[in-house]
């Protein structure tokens, strides 16, 4: 993970980039602000575990929150977008998902990861599955939001 997210911050050079992050409770921000030097691209992220949090601070609609469900693109998407916004970077990766013990009530079972990815020219989503008990699945999280963060630059 270390590896990636040098690359991250090395890639990022002249940008600023932000986070917003509800399964792994901030781990995306502490795996790039590990790098020696991230203090130069990475500005802040904000932790979205709740919906209020995603709809007052990251101005992610209800009606998305209730029609698709925390987990889900459109939530991802406006999750990127607003903290771009709030914060005023050039580049944002967020993370919804469910890391256990249990699924949603949109049937999404454990380990449906959705990660949203803003700039100032595309908004992107990706949706993941992964496996393994909850720490395992944010940890893969962190991992896919470095590699979707670098792919996308």
């Amino acid at each position: 993970m270390m590896t990636t997210a040098s690359e991250v911050i090395a890639k990022l050079s002249g940008k600023t980039l932000v986070t917003a992050e509800s399964l792994t409770g901030g781990g995306i921000g502490a795996a790039l602000t590990a790098v020696p030097g991230a203090s130069r691209v990475m500005k802040g992220g904000i932790i979205s575990y709740t919906n209020a949090v995603k709809q007052e601070v990251l101005g992610v609609s209800a009606e998305d929150l209730q029609r698709y469900g925390a987990v889900s693109a459109p939530v991802a998407i406006a999750m990127a977008q607003g903290a771009r916004k709030a914060l005023r970077a050039d580049v944002a990766v967020s993370a919804t998902g469910l890391a256990g013990p249990d699924g949603d009530e949109f049937d999404h079972p454990v380990g449906t990861v959705f990660l949203g990815y803003a700039d100032a020219e595309k908004s992107l989503v990706r949706e993941c599955h992964f496996s393994g008990d909850r720490e395992m699945v944010r940890i893969q999280t962190i991992e896919a939001a470095l590699s979707f963060i670098l792919a996308n630059l």
